[in-house]
């Protein structure tokens, strides 16, 4: 090679790098988003269920192209096992936030989401939770805790209210999982129920991992209440209703959106048919046409159908890059500041926020079980 070649060839370089830039070609940013739910334990159907909604979203909008501050960006899901347990909840958010992720959806339970709110809030990374339901999430005073479902001290009434005008309750006996989603929502429940002027004769506490709940039924079974409402998920709210039936309790089985499944029925058998639960959101068939979207293309993508709450994560991830594009901006900073002016029209309807991160319009939904099949019976709006 010449002399005169080995000067060409920097020229030439600099002219393509040049060449590059101009048209645009540069590598597109990653945006990691993070994804927080158990993925192991009894409850892992649920939390894949959250996942596979928020992938299904990252999915979409690289496959439409995204394009923020004039960078075209690729959106990554940083998915991560919580486990439902509490210390596991605040080590993942910590790694979330080393991972550099631009807000978090997540986590499933209330029990995870609380203690990890903190560690967002101090990074100032928004966190949105699809399913945490429980009061005291958003009312701590963090400006980047938001959620996309009602609250207890909304759903726990709600029940509480069809239960005494619609089934006549006059009785009942509370049990809850000692979680911070299990006791909320069954002290909100108590609380309106004796308002209404129903009998609560006893209040017990199990745990989120409790299998053998005949002591508690047996017990119960000797005060013969009208109703039994059980704060829980339902891997244990499954066994709980069918151990109930195997002994005899006639009361109905009255729960939350922990229990509120499809799984239900492989838990607790035929006993499915005396469960009255209730979800935090708008059920998928009142959804309309944007319900029965998505529900095709969550079967068709992951081969088995909705458990509860993939709409919800799925809308979340939407609502981020909303704000994204709002704030015309990655930076989590901006994102947490747009966040508060959010209104967006997506699968679960519209989605504006109150000064806490609490939808200013909450959707109750209650239903039972015919043949081990979810029946929708009424919707509430708060």
């Amino acid at each position: 090679m010449n002399i005169k070649m080995q000067k060409l060839l920097p020229i030439s370089a600099a002219a393509m790098l040049f060449a590059t830039m101009a048209t645009g070609a540069l590598a597109d940013q990653v945006v990691k988003i993070g994804h927080v739910a158990p993925l192991t334990g009894a409850i892992a159907h649920l939390g894949k269920d959250n996942e596979n909604g928020a992938r299904l979203a990252v999915e979409e909008i690289n496959k439409k192209g995204l394009t923020i501050g004039g960078q075209k960006i690729t959106l990554e899901l940083d998915a991560q096992d919580d486990a439902a347990d509490p210390r596991q909840a605040t080590q993942v958010a910590q790694k979330l936030v080393d991972d550099k992720v631009v807000a978090v959806v997540g986590h499933l339970n209330s029990g995870t989401s609380i203690p990890a709110s903190k560690i967002y809030s101090d990074a100032g990374i928004v966190q949105i939770s699809p399913s945490a339901t429980n009061p005291a999430y958003t009312l701590q005073g963090f400006k980047t805790t938001f959620r996309v479902v009602a609250t207890d001290a909304q759903q726990g009434p709600a029940l509480a209210n069809y239960a005494v005008k619609t089934m006549k309750i006059k009785s009942v006996a509370v049990v809850d999982d000692a979680t911070a989603y299990g006791q909320g929502l069954a002290n909100e429940f108590e609380k309106t129920a004796k308002s209404l002027g129903v009998n609560v004769l006893s209040h017990d506490a199990t745990n989120d991992k409790a299998v053998d709940f005949r002591a508690i039924l047996t017990k119960i079974k000797g005060e013969n209440p009208d109703a039994i409402m059980y704060g829980g998920m339902d891997a244990t709210g499954g066994p709980f209703a069918k151990q109930a039936k195997q002994l005899g309790v006639r009361a109905k089985i009255l729960a939350g959106d922990g229990v509120c499944t499809d799984q239900l029925a492989t838990l607790a058998g035929d006993a499915t048919d005396n469960v009255v639960c209730s979800e935090a959101g708008r059920s998928l068939e009142k959804m309309g046409k944007a319900g029965e979207e998505f529900q095709t293309k969550y079967k068709t993508r992951f081969g088995v159908p909705i458990q509860i709450y993939a709409p919800f994560t799925y809308d979340a991830v939407y609502i981020i890059v909303d704000a994204m594009k709002r704030a015309n901006s990655t930076d989590p900073a901006k994102i947490v500041a747009t966040m508060p002016s959010t209104d967006y029209k997506g699968v679960i309807g519209e989605t504006t926020f109150d000064e806490h991160g609490d939808l200013k319009h909450g959707v109750i939904s209650l239903y039972n079980y015919k043949a081990g099949k979810k029946s929708l019976l009424n919707e509430v709006s708060m």
